[in-house]
């Protein structure tokens, strides 16, 4: 690329505005390609004068060197991923498996530089000779390099490379067929469909009806915001039945079959795995997180599976015995669950959920989770207007310390829309470091909850604003890091440490001081209290059955029959035939799409965490104590992945994690 492109190329200039925030106004899918060549190219003759350098290898020429080298890349790669996750329009989709692709390749070349890894390694038998800081970041960058193949003789070194490359395809292969999938299914309803349905939900499904030029009618999709509420409310049980088959039978065959991707994606993770001296693909993935070895993740998982499992069960009678009651002459069903399930919440629980989903307005919602931010950790939010964004749905937050200094910026994208991908999930576009000066972390939080017509009408489900406070805390293990080296900032910690933070943010949205907030009367607190662990036998359930199924996935060689494969793991685990996991292999993105391989139990492993450090401030008899915030931001958010995570919580804890709290908080205990 010539000097002339590349300055007219806004991707590799640096980023022009106010805290280094992105030109997101001036960003074209066909300048990603030219961007990747050039800072690719750059990086690599970064890599070489590493890896030629005749001076002595030590941490400044070599660890310290690696960490300053692809800057231009890694920000043009963090801004495409944005992207392609949030506002993947048709420019974004047709080159993000060519992206895909020079990514590994190059990754692969640089884990693989034989001269490079003899130099990391030689600052490594040093280690001990180094500061605290610079050991860890030593030591992780050996690891990378074991990890990634660099060990390997040189035949291996190719195999490995060309299968890293093949899984890099497959993974935006799946996440494609996922999204498209979930994009092109619609059901429009009549109004004298709509029976049971809150008015927020049919006021959404008309918006969005009319938004495709199908006005007085409704329009529902398979985006989470509009058919978890369906099943739970609607009284057309034919209807739930052809949403719930349309949500669990996506990517199951088809146009956008995913089994096929899925068979191979099994077969070379196992085969790169034994390249490596693992026995399974599993055993590669965990051997380096908090759980250590799948064994232990499973013996966590079962250790919480049997009593839901019975409690799941008990569940399931009093929803028979409801149906019963009723004069239903039908056996208890998955697209039954939730709506039977509501109807108990409502009369025995006396929890509208309704009631609580009028009160809890997403801006009101928003702004719960910046003030606990605020009186936590002492953060104030500014809305950015005057800076760009990607899509109108988007709003830019400058956030500042209590002496009014910036500590970082965040962008918030709540609504749904066709060119996300689901779920919810919170990244980074720059992460906090300060080797050469101090640099501020930049952002973001996505959701896809429902749109109202006006914005300010838009409500949440309890579940949903959970989620809310959920990303909300990945964002703040990002802002406050404090951290010298990028590699080890923020949320680039283990997997089963990453959903630490975020599911202790959880606790705040519901406590009865924060509920109050949103002018609940205390009956209706007290329910949301009651409910507590009522009905976490259900959800407990679908989610170990998913976990159970990704690790059994991941310790297998070869998976030919994708689906017989989930049908044999539900019958030897004895699922209850009314319950589905909370993913059926070919949806499940945050495995074959989503760096969670081997590790979606990771949420339960955080959680035994988060329900243990929570319990530190209910001990102290105040949520909003600023001693303990103070410390789990010292000893959680600050520290990244610049010391064992363990050693982290033992910091803040004064003792290792017990597992009472989480199997109290479940109604397990």
């Amino acid at each position: 690329m010539t000097e002339a492109a590349s300055a007219a190329n806004p991707l590799l200039a640096p980023w022009p505005h106010d805290l280094g925030a992105p030109p997101f106004d001036r960003v074209r899918a066909d300048q990603f390609l030219p961007a990747f060549e050039a800072t690719l190219a750059e990086n690599r003759a970064e890599i070489d004068a590493i890896s030629a350098d005749p001076a002595e290898p030590d941490f400044e020429n070599v660890v310290a060197a690696l960490e300053r080298s692809g800057a231009r890349l890694a920000r043009v790669r963090r801004l495409f991923w944005a992207l392609s996750s949030a506002q993947a329009d048709d420019g974004i989709r047709a080159i993000e498996g060519e992206v895909s692709t020079m990514l590994a390749r190059h990754g692969s070349a640089v884990s693989h530089d034989q001269a490079l890894f003899a130099r990391v390694a030689s600052v490594w038998r040093k280690r001990d000779q180094l500061g605290p800081e610079q050991k860890r970041l030593t030591e992780e960058s050996y690891k990378g390099f074991v990890r990634g193949g660099a060990a390997l003789p040189a035949e291996a070194r190719a195999e490995l490379a060309g299968i890293d490359e093949r899984l890099a395809a497959l993974a935006t292969a799946f996440g494609q067929n996922l999204l498209a999938a979930s994009s092109e299914w619609e059901m429009i309803l009549d109004a004298a469909d709509l029976a049971g349905l809150p008015d927020s939900l049919r006021e959404s499904a008309g918006a969005q009806a009319a938004r495709k030029g199908h006005e007085g009618r409704f329009l529902f999709t398979l985006d989470r915001s509009d058919f978890e509420p369906f099943l739970a409310f609607s009284e057309r049980r034919d209807l739930r039945e052809r949403v719930w088959r349309a949500v669990t039978s996506r990517c199951d065959g088809g146009a956008h079959d995913n089994n096929g991707l899925i068979a191979e994606t099994v077969r070379l993770r196992a085969r790169s795995a034994r390249l490596l001296g693992y026995p399974t693909y599993a055993h590669y993935q965990l051997d380096d997180a908090m759980a250590g070895t799948p064994e232990a993740a499973q013996a966590l998982l079962m250790r919480v599976w049997a009593p839901a499992r019975l409690q799941a069960i008990e569940e399931g009678k009093a929803l028979q015995a409801l149906i019963r009651a009723e004069g239903g002459a039908f056996e208890l069903q998955p697209w039954d669950w939730r709506f039977y399930a509501e109807r108990i919440r409502r009369e025995r629980h006396r929890l509208d959920a309704n009631a609580v989903r009028d009160r809890l307005a997403l801006e009101k919602v928003r702004e719960a989770a910046f003030d606990t931010a605020g009186r936590l950790y002492g953060l104030r939010f500014r809305p950015r207007e005057d800076l760009p964004v990607y899509h109108a749905d988007v709003r830019a937050w400058e956030v500042t310390d209590p002496a009014g200094r910036p500590v970082g910026l965040l962008y918030t994208d709540y609504y749904a829309r066709a060119e996300k991908h689901g779920g919810a999930w919170m990244g980074s576009l720059r992460v906090q470091e300060k080797m050469d000066g101090a640099v501020l972390p930049i952002v973001y939080a996505v959701a896809n909850f429902a749109r109202a017509p006006e914005p300010s009408a838009s409500r949440l489900s309890l579940d949903e604003a959970r989620t809310l406070f959920h990303e909300f805390g990945h964002a703040l293990h990002a802002l406050l890091s404090d951290v010298t080296y990028p590699s080890l900032a923020g949320t680039s910690v283990a997997r089963d440490f990453v959903e630490f933070p975020s599911k202790f943010m959880e606790h705040w949205m519901v406590a009865p001081e924060r509920l109050r907030s949103f002018g609940m009367e205390e009956e209706l607190i007290a329910a949301i209290g009651r409910l507590g662990v009522a009905d976490r036998g259900f959800e407990t359930v679908e989610f170990v059955a998913a976990a159970l199924l990704d690790l059994a996935l991941h310790r297998e060689e070869e998976v030919a029959d994708v689906a017989g494969f989930e049908r044999r793991l539900l019958e030897t685990i004895d699922m209850p035939p009314a319950i589905l996991p909370r993913y059926r292999l070919p949806q499940f993105g945050h495995v074959f799409d989503g760096g969670y391989a081997s590790s979606y139990y990771a949420y339960l492993w955080s959680e035994l965490l988060d329900e243990d450090a929570f319990a530190a401030f209910v001990e102290r008899g105040d949520l909003f104590d600023r001693e303990l915030a103070a410390r789990f931001r010292r000893e959680i958010l600050a520290p990244g992945n610049s010391r064992d995570p363990l050693a982290s919580f033992v910091a803040f804890r004064g003792r290792p994690p017990s597992e009472g709290p989480l199997l109290t908080a479940r109604g397990l205990a």
